[in-house]
Formats: C-alpha cells, structure tokens, sequence
C-alpha cells in the first residue's frame, strides 16, 4: 500500500525478549455506507493508518533506561513502548475506526476529530481519546488516527457526523468546523 504514513507496524521485543504484535495496526481500507430514507446509498471508502502514538508513551515517571528499554522507532521518531496503551489499541481500536459511521464523532482541534466513548463489561462506558484526520492523498480518502489513549472524562468538543466530514471530504468541501 502505498500512503504517507506507516503502512506496515513491525513487533516490538521487549527488555525480556517478549514480542508483541502490531500487525493490527497495519494500514487497511474501511469502507463505510450512508444510508438515509427514500435516497440512495452513498459508498465512501478510506484508507487507514495508524500512529505509533496508538502504543507508545513516554511518562515523567520514567528513568532514562526505562525509557531506553521500552524504545519503539517509527520513520524519523521514537517513543517508549506502553503496554497500556498498547491494549486498548488491540482491544477497540479497529472496531471504533470501522464503527466510525455510527459513533458519536466530536471536533478535536487542530483540524481533528475524536470518537471518544467506548463500552466496556455490561454495556459501561469508558473514554477512550482517538483522534484521526481525514484527507485525500492521491485522489483517495485518508484517514490517519493520529493517536488513542484513555481519559478520566468526556472532552469538550462539538458533535459532527461522520458522513458529513465524509461527504464534504469527496466532493472537495471544507471540512466541517466547529460552531464559535
């Protein structure tokens, strides 16, 4: 696949020799279907990447040799491998990015857009923080999630539907903006 961003996640072995997968992180296609009442279906389909920001973290807490032990190299850029982060990715990451049509898609700043709530055990609620830009690359949809880790709380941000930041992103539309 050729994009702009990391088509292909190679493992990372841990200080133990341990080696975690990242394969689900691999650039893949979504393509996700509109439907609305007494017109016709409208097909958008993207091509998916993923940052290295999905499963690395660096934290204060951290010594240097923690952090040298946990390296992860992607491109021009490195970060401390994290487990937690890491989890949560393999976890929900593809079936919220797949779900994106029928999830709650908040304005994240910055040009982004975030899907923020997930379920976990008995239909609970948690917040999981993906923000993703969309974009075209080479007359194709792009959409890149620029990073995803947990949060305490629901983040400001107003709602926006998928399918119209889809819709506006085919036809070559600003992208929606948020409301001032």
């Amino acid at each position: 696949m050729n994009i702009d961003e990391v088509a292909q996640w190679r493992p990372f072995t841990d200080e133990d020799g341990s080696i975690w997968d990242l394969s689900f992180l691999d650039a893949h296609e979504v393509t996700y279907i509109h439907t609305a009442p007494g017109k016709p279906d409208v097909v958008y389909t993207f091509t998916v990447s993923y940052s290295f920001h999905c499963f690395c973290k660096d934290y204060s807490e951290q010594s240097e040799e923690d952090k040298s032990a946990l390296m992860y190299h992607a491109g021009k850029d490195s970060r401390p491998f994290c487990k937690i982060r890491y989890s949560l990715a393999r976890e929900k990451l593809r079936a919220i990015i797949e779900g994106l049509g029928n999830a709650k898609v908040i304005h994240a700043g910055y040009g982004s857009y975030a899907v923020v709530e997930i379920t976990v055990n008995e239909g609970e609620s948690e917040f999981y923080f993906v923000p993703f830009k969309v974009y075209r690359e080479r007359k194709k949809l792009r959409l890149h999630v620029t990073s995803a880790y947990p949060i305490n709380e629901r983040p400001a941000g107003k709602p926006v539907s998928f399918f119209k930041i889809a819709h506006n992103l085919l036809r070559g539309r600003p992208l929606p903006r948020p409301q001032m």
